[in-house]
């Protein structure tokens, strides 16, 4: 069995950071899954794809309103997935959700990529 779990997430302001986290734990063939990433969904949207890590390579694959803003990275020790949010704007408020796949189907167009494990989700709010 898979397990995603996020954690932080929480308030910030316009122009503020957020990291969130994701612990990958269960049974994989490897020590981690080939693909894990971020979603999210703002109320009355569609959820769309953030970032994703080919976590084989550290290869890193960003939707166009996350690049240069965030960042994704992993910590191999920890079986951890961090998404690093800087300058964040209002429009950023949504819940993120952290996902995987077995498959390593990933790749440079993150909206294509189609995970099969899901976390349950962490709020990020940004407002004044």
């Amino acid at each position: 069995q898979v397990r995603l779990t996020e954690s932080g997430g929480g308030s910030a302001q316009p122009g503020g950071s957020q990291r969130l986290s994701c612990k990958v734990s269960g049974s994989w063939a490897y020590n981690q899954p080939p693909c894990t990433g971020w979603f999210r969904q703002a109320p009355g949207k569609e959820r769309e794809a953030v970032a994703v890590m080919a976590t084989y390579d550290d290869s890193a694959y960003y939707s166009d309103s996350a690049k240069g803003r965030f960042t994704i990275s992993q910590d191999k020790a920890k079986n951890t997935v961090h998404l690093q949010m800087d300058n964040l704007k209002p429009e950023d408020t949504a819940m993120y959700y952290c996902a995987s796949d077995r498959f390593g189907a990933c790749g440079p167009v993150v909206s294509a990529w189609d995970p099969e494990y899901w976390g349950q989700g962490i709020q990020v709010t940004v407002s004044s």
